[in-house]
Parts: C-alpha cells; sequence; structure tokens
C-alpha cells in the first residue's frame, strides 16, 4: 500500500507553504470580520443555502495536482508532505508508484480533459463562464489560476473541487488553500471565492457507478454461465482517513457517529447504487485502500486487500470493484486497485473487474455544471437534485466542519468561520 498518504482525498500536508509557489513576506487577509471569508455578499452571511442568484465572471477548476515526469516525482511528493519532515528516501517508497508509469501521474491530463469538457458543455449551453484551473501541489499551482483572474478582471469566482465527500482532506484542505492563495497572491481586496456543494449525491456524480456496477456484474455473469448473483461481492472503495478525522467530518449536530460523515456519505450512495443497478440481491461492502502513517494511528477500515481475502471463505467466486470515492483514474485508482487489488483478487482465485470513475462521463460534466448554475441562479433548495436523504449538502460549511484534529483550524474560505 501507499507509504505515503497521496490521494485527492487523504492528503495531510501540514507544512505552511503546503506545495504551493513561494509567497510574499507579508500580506493581508481576505474579508476579515466576514463569518464566511473571502466569500461574495451572497454568501458571506453563513446561509446553509445560498439562494441569491451571484453573476460570477469564471469557475476555479481545483485539482490535487501530479508530476509529468521523473524529475517532478520527488519535489511532488516533497510538497504533499511538507511539514512533516519525511527524508526523501522515505518518499521513494511511493516514488517507484510513479516511476512504474513514467513519473507521469494521469491526473493532470484529466483535469485537462474534464477542463475542455466543461468548456464544450458551457459552450453548448450558451453560458459565457471561463474555466480556470489550479492545483494545490503542482503546476498549474491555485496562486497562477488567480493571477490569471486577475489579469483577466474576474473578481468573483465559483470553485469545484475534484472531490466529491466531506472530510478535512477531500474538502476543506480545499478550502483552507483557496485562502492560502488569497494571502499569497495578495488578492484577498480583489477576488471572492465560493464553491459548489460537495456533490457526492448529485445525480451526475452518481449515475457513472451505477452503470458501472450493472455492466460489472452483467459482464460477469456472461463470463461464466455457472456463477450465480450471490456469489458475487460488490466493493465500495474509497479512500481510508484517520478514524480522528473521519469523526470530524460534517458538521457534529448532524451526530454521524463513527466514521462521520465521510463513511455515511458513502454509504448512503453505495445503497443507492446498488438499488438503481437492479443489485439489491447481490453482497455488497464500503471498504477502504491507500492508508499510510503509523501502525498505531487508526484508520478507516476494512483494507480492500483484507476484505477480497475474505471472500472465498464467505463462499463467493466474484468481486466488483467500484471506486466511489474517486473522480477518475488518478494513481491510486491505476495502483492500489488496477494493480494492488486486483492481484490480491486473482491469488484469491477471484474473478474480478474494477468499474470506471466519472472521468468525463457527459452526466458527471453535466452535473458539475449544474453545481455551478444552482449558485448563478441561486436555486431553491427544494428543486436541487440529490440522491439520499444526506443532502443537498450545504453551500457554505458549518463551523467546526472538517476539523483535522492534528493540524486545528486554519484559515479557510467557503464556510463559517469557527
Amino acid at each position: 500500500m501507499a507509504a505515503v498518504n497521496l490521494g485527492s482525498t487523504g492528503a495531510d500536508a501540514a507544512g505552511a507553504t503546503r506545495g504551493r509557489k513561494p509567497s510574499p513576506a507579508t500580506s493581508a487577509p481576505c474579508a476579515a470580520g466576514a463569518m464566511v471569508p473571502g466569500a461574495t455578499p451572497a454568501a458571506r452571511s453563513g446561509a446553509e443555502h445560498v439562494t441569491e442568484p451571484v453573476a460570477y465572471d469564471a469557475i476555479l477548476l481545483a485539482g490535487f495536482g501530479g508530476p509529468e515526469g521523473q524529475d517532478d516525482v520527488i519535489p511532488f511528493l516533497r510538497n504533499v508532505t511538507s511539514g512533516r519532515g519525511i527524508p526523501d528516501e522515505r518518499l521513494e517508497e511511493v516514488a517507484h508508484h510513479y516511476r512504474h508509469f513514467g513519473g507521469i501521474s494521469p491526473i493532470n491530463e484529466q483535469n485537462r480533459v474534464l477542463k475542455a469538457a466543461l468548456e464544450a458543455e458551457l459552450a453548448s449551453r450558451g453560458i459565457d463562464l471561463p474555466v480556470l484551473w489550479g492545483n494545490r501541489n503542482w503546476d498549474p499551482y491555485l496562486n497562477d489560476a488567480l493571477g490569471e483572474a486577475k489579469t483577466a478582471g474576474y473578481s468573483k469566482l465559483i470553485a469545484i473541487a475534484t472531490s466529491a465527500y466531506s472530510s478535512y482532506s477531500s474538502c476543506r484542505q480545499y478550502r483552507e488553500d483557496f485562502a492560502d492563495a488569497l494571502e499569497d497572491t495578495q488578492l484577498g481586496d480583489v477576488i471572492e471565492i465560493d464553491k459548489v456543494r460537495q456533490f457526492f449525491d448529485h445525480p451526475g456524480f452518481v449515475t457513472p457507478f451505477t452503470e458501472g456496477v450493472r455492466d460489472g456484474i452483467a459482464g460477469l455473469l456472461a463470463s461464466d454461465p455457472e456463477l450465480a448473483r450471490g456469489d458475487i461481492e460488490v466493493l465500495f472503495a474509497t479512500h481510508s482517513i484517520p478514524s480522528t478525522d473521519a469523526a470530524k467530518s460534517g458538521p457534529a449536530e448532524r451526530g454521524f457517529g463513527e466514521g462521520g460523515a465521510y463513511a455515511a456519505q458513502h454509504r448512503a450512495v453505495a445503497e443507492v447504487v446498488m438499488r438503481d443497478a437492479g443489485a439489491t440481491d447481490v453482497p455488497w461492502q464500503l471498504v477502504y485502500q491507500s492508508r499510510s502513517g503509523p501502525p498505531s494511528m487508526p484508520w478507516l477500515e476494512p483494507d480492500i486487500n483484507d476484505a477480497i481475502a475474505e471472500l472465498p471463505a464467505l463462499g463467493r467466486k466474484a468481486v466488483v470493484i467500484v471506486p466511489l470515492g474517486f473522480v477518475s483514474d488518478h494513481m491510486e485508482v491505476l495502483w492500489d486497485l488496477d494493480n494492488e487489488a486486483l492481484e490480491t483478487a486473482g491469488e484469491h482465485g477471484l474473478a474480478a473487474v474494477r468499474v470506471p470513475t466519472p472521468g468525463t462521463h457527459p452526466a458527471y460534466v453535466a452535473g458539475l455544471v449544474d453545481l455551478v448554475l444552482e449558485r448563478v441562479n441561486g436555486t431553491p433548495v427544494a428543486e436541487r437534485p440529490a440522491v439520499t436523504e444526506l443532502g443537498p449538502w450545504y453551500d457554505v460549511c458549518r463551523p467546526g466542519c472538517c476539523e483535522n484534529v492534528r493540524l486545528g483550524f486554519r484559515p479557510a474560505l467557503a464556510g463559517i468561520a469557527p
């Protein structure tokens, strides 16, 4: 498994710069005194759902970032783990995952393709909103995207983070990096940034998984006439995170219990996928992958490889692996699922298939544009689509939401300050 947490939902970069380009020695805080710092006036008061229309100038597509050559790998990993004191020798234990693929993470190219798909979808609807792209950990950085916005005269941005669920590393850390970028560029008095709601249960995100599960089960059954539906186990895989962070995910007053909103959201979506795929008679479970950190620190379990190893004893003969926690086929899908998990399945005599991530599925791309239009139009909450009872999620994150227990609260945009 990954020795250092690198995923879009699991990175825990604790450093002061967190992989950003060098920042000015001094910078002004953004929207000082506002309940929701750095927000547009419509969101600044902190309403759960903003129903006042906002004339945004541009969309900010926020990615995790990844190396694009062998020389980039270690500098990238230093960015991701900034502040944690991990020596290069230790980073090399993870670097081999990237070096296996020529030192190139697919995530940047996937975001280029997603950006182009969003632009095409916007154009097809006659919506004049440019798409800016910035990463947290590699070129192009969020600072670059804000500089581009300043040059173009854009002052109101609506952000889409390439992560669907609620937790520190899949939501709040992006929001912290937005605040950092405004400080770095000293644009806090010029640019305002809102963020679309977490879209774990938006039909645009869920539909590709439903299709994948339906097709995966059908493919396994077609490949082996002796295989019954009860012989198949569906494993919904997502990035493991520290149990303490999971417990703090989502607003405390919602009372999600162990695993917090992060686990609850995944379970709720998995139930919908199985129902809509017509597979309620097929066994399934939620599993985790890509954990890191010392063994003494509890992380969400079970690990996908451990779960696979137990399936033969349950009478299973095949497995459908669903990368439910991921929006595209980046490194942790290609390595941890396509390499390790499928290899584990083979070692235990299980037929296996891994279903696609949303990527640039038309429903997903259209859904992201729909999420932007919710804020552009101030869509009433009753008219916003959500396939689980947990949503539609908040436009403005609640105070104390998704705390990092080890680091505490740092300034963050698109949420009420704790």
